[in-house]
């Protein structure tokens, strides 16, 4: 089976060794683009491994149902299943492809342990401001500019730390693209601000090199069929 076939949900059939990406089958207008899954299809694309996708009626309440509970602890998207292991959140996933298939990675012990450092700081650092401020601007954390103020203050703090790591880099882990750079990536796409990637030149043109990539862009196309939508649809 090539690489991104898509499992509709429901489907029957044989998939040992497989790896299988759950994902979204719909999502609502303003979340298109935006999934983790995302994230996970990038990873298998760069990788060039064997996988499925099987698809879940989002919108139609699939995820909320006992199938899926059964995989997911928290009921989110995505959901990886390989060769008997099921995992969930996306940063995991992506650390435990990167060490079982060699790729992605670093090739020593200490470069890998860093390549899981910059995995952690993408999600657990960077990503809760920039995301706080997307959510303030779209109208669910009040009105409050101070409030808005002191995010921008944190994100530009993190912002700062990347910028400094991107330094003479061409990824964050120099000449070799890892899952660390999918992870700050789609991290960074959380940014509704231009003006605020703008002040990081470095982080500016990790994301501009990043979101080039022919997977990347694969993972695209392969997202906007799954979801009936068209690439226009999201950013």
């Amino acid at each position: 089976m090539h690489a991104g076939h898509l499992l509709l949900h429901g489907e029957k059939e044989q998939y040992d060794p497989m790896i299988i990406l759950h994902g979204f089958g719909n999502m609502f207008p303003g979340g298109v683009g935006e999934t983790k899954d995302m994230r996970i299809q990038w990873a298998l694309e760069e990788m060039g491994l064997p996988y499925q996708v099987r698809a879940w009626d989002y919108l139609g309440g699939e995820t909320n149902g006992p199938e899926f509970s059964a995989l997911s602890p928290f009921n989110q998207i995505p959901v990886l299943e390989h060769d008997g292991l099921v995992l969930s959140e996306s940063a995991a996933i992506l650390i435990h492809l990167a060490e079982t298939s060699g790729r992605l990675t670093a090739s020593d012990p200490e470069g890998r342990a860093h390549v899981v450092q910059w995995c952690f700081a993408a999600v657990a650092t960077v990503s809760p401001a920039l995301s706080m401020i997307s959510m303030f601007d779209a109208g669910f954390m009040g009105a409050d500019p101070a409030a808005r103020d002191f995010l921008v203050m944190i994100g530009r703090r993190w912002l700062e730390g990347v910028e400094r790591r991107l330094e003479g880099r061409a990824w964050i882990m120099g000449d070799d693209f890892t899952v660390a750079d999918i992870l700050m990536a789609t991290v960074l796409r959380e940014i509704r601000e231009a003006e605020l990637m703008d002040d990081y030149p470095n982080v500016r043109a990790f994301y501009e090199r990043a979101l080039a990539r022919p997977a990347w862009l694969r993972t695209r196309e392969l997202y906007a069929a799954r979801l009936g939508v068209v690439e226009a649809a999201f950013g």
